[in-house]
């Protein structure tokens, strides 16, 4: 599934319908403490940073669209996911925060029709200002739905989806399209969807707090960041990104690899004796040789804290960093890389197991990554390989910020990599070249013979610069 703004996502003219949860059960008070980078979320935004920061979803489902049949899908998914229920209030002068949960079958669903009339561009600004609007840490509900019908009304519907980042995740938004089209087939047809259960993240920020009390664990992770903070703060994006401005970043998505490349680059890495997110890291890490001639590979990235199998399916921000950083010598050869990025990994798995925002108040100083990596392996999410059919995408809001973010999906249709930078010519030449310079990486490690020496291809040196 590809990963991309709004704007890149083909919206037809037609007909929009916005269905909006309305509580008509109790709001109960919820003792249950948010969980820490939900909490510092809620800081942030409230003092101006972090706004529009919404994940959300586009996809198709076929036929003609039954609005009873979807009313009823999407209050069961609302009933699945707790999260969905429940508001936070902050209080701004004392830092407090406060929790209501609805119990399940108490939210309704509103529907708003706006018509057969509006072209491609308007139904674009009419979604666009509903996601920024609805999609907010502060507001209840802090998501919404659209559907888009195109003029004829026969067929297949597109159902668009956004919530702020403080209740869900990328891995979370990848569950989205399954998990409503299955029980919209339910409501519609009968047939039963068969979903696994799911735990809740309104619990999981009770169970974080109480896995604080690990003190050795903390003081590990919070030296593991203070190293790699050192005397210049976190690590950058090798090339230079221009100087920060106020404009929106640019994006950029493309495929590195098909299916059939993906796996012989998973069967060169598994040769090399490491994981397939080490194999990248170490083509990552040549290609800074190689582009900017750096001797030395850092980067931040996302873990994911679905510790417990209720949280594997459960809609949420789960979600820690780790700042990875190992040496590339001149003469390295990829297995060479990726083997060093396997022991950086597990070295700084410590790291992840603190959250990142209670790392930076023992350290008196914010962790605000700069350059980041973050990979999924997505190909055994339920009806993937159904996602092209579906026309699926992932969205992200727009961004303002001064840095690197690259996401690399592992799918049934092979290797994805999006990338959002500052929106600037120095960035956008910089980026462009650096993702030329990884495919074309990739591809020579999966296209190299066997040598016949090692038995593999970890033998294959890169090209680099001295």
């Amino acid at each position: 599934m590809e990963f991309t703004e709004l704007a890149d996502y083909a919206i037809p003219a037609g007909a929009l319908v916005e269905w909006l949860p309305c509580a008509t059960g109790p709001w109960v008070p919820d003792p249950r403490p948010v969980s820490y980078i939900h909490e510092a979320h809620l800081n942030r935004s409230a003092a101006g940073a972090g706004d529009k920061s919404w994940l959300g979803t586009a996809f198709e489902i076929s036929g003609p669209l039954d609005v009873d049949a979807f009313r009823v899908a999407l209050g069961r998914w609302i009933d699945r996911h707790e999260v969905l229920r429940s508001h936070t209030v902050l209080e701004p002068s004392s830092g407090e925060i406060t929790r209501h949960t609805v119990p399940i079958g108490g939210i309704d669903i509103g529907v708003v029709s706006h018509g057969y009339d509006a072209s491609s561009q308007d139904n674009f600004d009419h979604l666009h200002r509903l996601f920024d609007d609805y999609a907010s840490p502060h507001s209840w509900p802090s998501y919404v739905f659209a559907t888009l019908t195109p003029r004829g009304g026969d067929g297949p519907f597109t159902v668009f989806f956004a919530a702020d980042h403080s209740i869900i995740d990328g891995f979370s938004i990848v569950l989205v399209a399954h998990e409503i089209a299955a029980l919209y087939r339910e409501a519609s047809t009968g047939s039963a969807a068969n979903l696994f259960p799911v735990g809740s993240y309104v619990d999981f920020g009770a169970v974080e707090r109480e896995q604080m009390a690990d003190m050795e664990a903390e003081k590990a992770a919070v030296e593991i960041w203070r190293k790699a903070l050192g005397t210049d703060g976190l690590p950058q994006f090798p090339l230079p990104i221009g100087e920060r401005g106020t404009d929106s970043q640019n994006g950029l998505s493309t495929w590195l690899l098909d299916a059939e490349q993906s796996k012989a680059f998973s069967s060169t890495c598994a040769a090399a004796g490491v994981g397939y997110f080490a194999g990248l890291l170490g083509g990552l890490a040549a290609v800074g040789r190689e582009v900017a001639g750096s001797d030395q590979f850092e980067v931040v990235t996302p873990v994911h804290t679905r510790s417990a199998q209720a949280w594997a399916g459960a809609l949420g921000w789960f979600v820690g960093l780790c700042p990875v950083e190992f040496a590339v010598g001149s003469d390295c050869s990829f297995g060479d890389l990726a083997t060093r990025a396997a022991e950086s990994i597990a070295s700084v798995k410590p790291a992840a197991a603190v959250p990142f925002d209670r790392i930076g108040e023992h350290l008196e100083t914010p962790i605000r990554p700069r350059f980041v990596v973050s990979y999924m392996d997505v190909r055994f999410v339920p009806e993937a390989a159904q996602w092209p059919e579906w026309n699926a995408r992932a969205l992200r809001s727009k961004a303002y910020t001064h840095d690197v973010y690259i996401w690399i999906n592992r799918t049934p249709q092979g290797l994805n990599l999006a990338v959002r930078y500052p929106g600037n010519e120095t960035a956008n030449a910089a980026v462009h070249a650096y993702v030329a310079a990884l495919r074309r990486t990739v591809e020579e490690i999966v296209a190299e013979p066997d040598t016949g020496t090692s038995g593999s291809y970890s033998s294959v040196v890169f090209e680099t610069v001295s």
